[in-house]
């Protein structure tokens, strides 16, 4: 069986949309901790934004991240969209009822990764489709953003593993309580 791991940049008080304020902590630990997410996973799965952003940058920047900009690019992509219609970025789209197409991709043996795509994260939650969050948790205050938790999203989690970056980035690793 496959599995699914959502991995989630937020700020303290729990934004995640547009991460510049992320760049100041960004550094080589967590640099190493993102390829070792990727290189886990078999193929990604994505929110229409999180893959339209990831399509428009990714291409141009392989020169500059080396394997993991290559893997990126390489890898399959699982898009849930209603919108587009021409897969491109090797990404194909779920078709039908998106917890019914993750359920399949997750019965099959791939590690699954999922960056971003809040609203995808809150469906897959609420149908309890999603195995391991990974959060860098930054030590930033926003203030004001689109939040990763969409009111009437519940989960109980279990802490699996922590640590903190050089930068004080806290990143933490939660599992769905029994």
């Amino acid at each position: 069986m496959g599995k699914i791991v959502a991995v989630e940049y937020v700020t303290l008080d729990g934004v995640f949309e547009e991460p510049s304020w992320s760049g100041p902590y960004f550094n080589d630990e967590l640099s190493g901790w993102q390829a070792e997410n990727l290189h886990e996973a078999d193929a990604l799965l994505l929110g229409r934004k999180t893959y339209e952003g990831f399509k428009a940058a990714w291409p141009q920047m392989e020169a500059q991240t080396g394997d993991f900009g290559v893997k990126m690019n390489a890898m399959p992509k699982h898009v849930a969209t209603t919108t587009l219609t021409e897969p491109e970025w090797n990404a194909t789209f779920l078709q039908g009822d998106v917890v019914d197409a993750v359920r399949e991709l997750k019965a099959g043996p791939a590690a699954l990764l999922i960056n971003g795509s809040a609203d995808l994260v809150n469906h897959l939650t609420r149908h309890n489709l999603i195995d391991e969050y990974r959060i860098m948790n930054f030590p930033v205050v926003q203030g004001e953003g689109r939040k990763l938790w969409a009111e009437g999203t519940k989960i109980a989690l279990t802490l699996t593993g922590s640590w903190q970056t050089k930068t004080g980035v806290d990143v933490v690793t939660y599992v769905p309580t029994p």
